[in-house]
């Protein structure tokens, strides 16, 4: 199970008091569970970063704040053999054997260590499994991650919290020179980013290159030193680490790319790359957990975006609005001046304002669909400047294990127009509550293995988020609100263009400019912001499909308790059982909901 994919990456367990769940569990349970501890302990000794996202660098961990994970090839390497050691204690566990609580916890990280060791073996290219062909692209990469980590994970209390940061600017020179040589590696088994990938990343990172007492990567540890009073000329220790190694190190990133350029060719899918069709079906398997073909997901896009089109139909006419096809009407309310914060500084904090405050009145209202909740707080900041241009429209960062930071809802504000208020709820639902900050919160707060506390499953967490959109409509947030609600449907047509257009881009060797023509024709998203979208499924195949195959799952699991429970099905339950249990493959999560039925019945 390596760290890449793993961190990136029942109902009984789930409600059952600690104390009964120890005395119930077999001696097949506490050996699963010891090696589950074992391969935790694995992931925090190969990734510093992941100690310091997680809250951990406390005691014998303190050293790891000094440190990057290493991108070596030697550190993918063995990566990948710790992955396949880590398969074959799995399969010394004897799954009969273990209590039916249990199953679900073996079941999802036996999953997940399989996928990654078929892959490892037959992929010799990118970032370890299937997913990720590109060492480096506008999304992938230290230059795209470091500095945003740096700045908003990397806490800065006490000199040695500065310390540590100028070690870790200075090891940041030395990931990029790894990560160089390795793209370098793939460039000789014929791996090459599309040109339009290389344009836009070389964008970026000459985007990082400035001045260097402007650069974000001085002015973050200088300016959080001077106000904690930590004594110490930070502002120039760091300008020269980022002067004489940051720079070097990516204007060697910049001239490799750059070289790149003659030969780049402009096909948009990873079906040109060696092997890429597998590739393609294993990325598939990876993000969605099932076995669907790309043929079967891209009918299964057709025919959502059928289904939501005839919902917002009756919506658009509703206000009005009569003329064209479904995606050009919204086209319209996109451009709507009305809908639209002004694009300065000063309105882009006030739309962080006024989604914190909806935050603030969504949280009373949860009991309604939901009996546990989280304890960690949830906010809303925007997407640090320097990587907006390439960054997601949205995303979310879990808090820490230790309560030192809270759910982080990052909000890409590049430009206001491509955040009108009609669609802010919906993200909103979607980024933090009942969305991604209650799943993943509660999956940390829960009485789990640490090594579960902290799995990440796509289609289960990028599935619930768009499930819990769902969820708010039926709890009446959007209630007199039907601009709102058509935030909603919107947002759903977007994830069911996705599974047209990934398929379309990696199975059916679309172009990109087909690929953002039939996005935007679907979901009404305007061509800067498609056009983000596209480039990112280019370098991310596969996971964009995860959320409406997650979603649909979500909501047949859902009818499936419903029919079988009849009256005492009850809502708050049912989202207790399938969240406290933990993120998992989608078959698994199956199991746990069969389970949950039939203690319901008992």
């Amino acid at each position: 199970m390596d760290r890449r994919a793993f961190l990136t990456a029942t109902a009984a367990l789930a409600l059952a008091p600690a104390a009964a769940r120890a005395q119930s569990r077999t001696p097949e349970d506490a050996k699963l569970r010891a090696l589950f501890d074992q391969i935790f302990e694995e992931i925090l000794d190969n990734s510093p970063e992941s100690v310091t996202r997680l809250g951990l660098h406390k005691g014998p961990r303190l050293a790891q704040k000094a440190r990057l994970d290493d991108q070596s090839i030697a550190g993918l390497d063995a990566d990948k053999a710790r992955n396949a050691r880590n398969l074959a204690r799995l399969k010394t566990i004897d799954r009969g054997a273990l209590s039916p609580s249990e199953v679900p916890h073996y079941d999802a990280v036996m999953f997940t260590t399989q996928a990654n060791d078929e892959a490892n073996r037959r992929y010799a290219y990118g970032n370890g499994g299937a997913g990720q062909p590109y060492v480096l692209s506008q999304l992938t990469g230290a230059y795209q991650d470091i500095p945003d980590f740096l700045g908003t994970q990397h806490g800065v209390e006490t000199k040695a919290d500065a310390d540590a940061y100028l070690s870790r600017l200075e090891a940041f020179a030395a990931v990029m020179d790894q990560e160089t040589e390795r793209a370098r590696r793939d460039v000789s088994l014929g791996v090459v980013p599309p040109d339009f990938v290389l344009e836009r990343a070389l964008v970026q990172m000459r985007g990082l290159k400035t001045d260097p007492t402007a650069s974000p990567l001085v002015t973050s540890v200088a300016t959080r030193a001077a106000e904690k009073g930590i004594a110490g000329d930070y502002a120039g220790q760091a300008a020269k680490i980022y002067q004489d190694k940051v720079v070097p190190a990516l204007d060697r990133q910049i001239a490799l790319l750059a070289s790149l350029q003659p030969k780049a060719v402009h096909e948009a899918g990873c079906w040109r790359l060696p092997d890429g069709e597998a590739y393609y079906r294993d990325a598939l398997k990876s993000s969605t957990t099932t076995t669907l073909t790309p043929k079967e997901i891209h009918e299964l896009g057709l025919e959502q975006a059928k289904v939501l089109s005839a919902r917002a139909e009756v919506i658009l006419r509703g206000q009005g609005l009569t003329q064209g096809s479904v995606g050009e009407r919204i086209q319209h309310l996109y451009r709507d001046p009305a809908q639209l914060y002004p694009n300065t500084d000063a309105a882009k904090e006030q739309l962080i304002a006024d989604l914190n405050k909806l935050v603030r009145e969504i949280e009373p209202r949860l009991p309604q669909a939901f009996g546990a909740l989280p304890k960690a707080p949830v906010e809303i900041r925007r997407v640090p400047k320097f990587i907006e241009a390439g960054a997601p429209g949205g995303y979310y960062n879990r808090p820490a294990l230790d309560g030192s930071r809270p759910g982080i809802y990052w909000i890409n504000l590049r430009d206001s127009a491509e955040n009108p208020r009609w669609t802010l709820k919906t993200l909103t639902y979607h980024e933090a509550i009942p969305g991604h900050h209650l799943q993943r919160s509660l999956q940390q707060e829960a009485d789990l293995p640490m090594l579960r506390r902290i799995a990440g499953f796509s289609p289960y967490s990028e599935g619930w988020a768009l499930y819990s959109e769902q969820v708010a409509l039926e709890m009446g947030l959007y209630e007199d609100d039907p601009l709102g609600e058509l935030g909603q449907i919107q947002a759903s047509l977007f994830r069911a263009a996705r599974l047209v257009v990934d398929t379309g881009l990696h199975a059916m060797r679309w172009s990109r400019e087909k690929a953002i023509e039939t996005m935007t024709s679907i979901d009404g998203s305007p061509t800067s912001a498609a056009t983000t979208e596209i480039e990112r499924y280019c370098v991310w195949p596969g996971q964009a499909c995860s959320y409406m195959v997650g979603k649909l799952t979500w909501l047949r699991l859902r009818e499936k308790a419903k029919a079988a429970l009849g009256p005492r099905f009850d809502l708050r339950s049912f989202h207790d059982a399938t969240l406290l249990s933990g993120a998992m493959p989608l078959t698994v999560l199956e199991g746990v909901v069969d389970r949950h039925i039939a203690a319901q019945k008992a």
